[in-house]
């Protein structure tokens, strides 16, 4: 197990683990590996599309070290997890609007003091912003028509000064019959208007299918 290019990642060949933050328990069966009595929790990049923006090269710098997150979209709390893996001192808000998701994401934030889930829908910002204020990284991972707008509006409300984020694009969500290179186009589009640098894009196949990752600075 040797350490990766990004803070608190490590490889083993070609496949991804974090720290286990809780050593024997699991979040949505992934494998155990104990290395010079060290837990690490394997990171499967088809559940978890921010394991796939790592493999796929992203730089070393993408997350950078944050010590505050908003995630959108989080769902179960499989990638959270390994945020909360990641940076065990940050506070990392999780934003989930489906009541059926958000029962199993509360019960992990149970189990990992700094995860915070909120109950909300994140097309409305104003809900939840008094209580996460300026966060460092915002992440986003959801299946709405206007992603790209939603990032924006989110970056606005939280995304602090120079802040790093990453939007996960599911293109299919935007369109069923537009090229995925025009919705790209149009989403980058969009970031740089609100004055959000684009830093790293990529396609997340073969692990994702019609997802592009666009990393951004503020």
């Amino acid at each position: 197990m040797k350490p990766a290019t990004w803070e608190g990642v490590f490889r083993d060949g070609r496949d991804l683990y974090t720290v286990n933050r809780n050593p024997g328990t699991t979040v949505y069966g992934e494998s155990l590996s104990t290395v010079d009595g060290t837990e690490y929790r394997a990171w499967d990049p088809f559940r978890s599309k921010l394991a796939a923006l790592l493999l796929k090269g992203a730089p070393g710098d993408v997350l950078g070290g944050p010590r505050t997150v908003l995630y959108l979209g989080a769902a179960h709390g499989t990638t959270a997890s390994h945020l909360s893996d990641l940076w065990p001192q940050a506070t990392i808000f999780a934003v989930e609007k489906s009541p059926t998701s958000f029962a199993p994401l509360l019960a992990l934030a149970r189990t990992r003091p700094g995860l915070i889930p909120i109950l909300a829908d994140a097309q409305l910002p104003e809900r939840y912003q008094a209580d996460v204020g300026a966060v460092d990284l915002l992440y986003q991972d959801i299946a709405q028509r206007n992603q790209a707008g939603i990032y924006v509006e989110n970056a606005r409300a939280c995304l602090s000064p120079g802040g790093r984020g990453v939007l996960m694009l599911k293109v299919r969500s935007v369109t069923q019959r537009r090229p995925t290179a025009s919705v790209v186009r149009e989403a980058r589009s969009a970031l740089v208007a609100a004055h959000l640098a684009v830093t790293y894009e990529t396609a997340l196949s073969p692990f994702s299918r019609e997802h592009v990752a666009l990393a951004v600075r503020g």
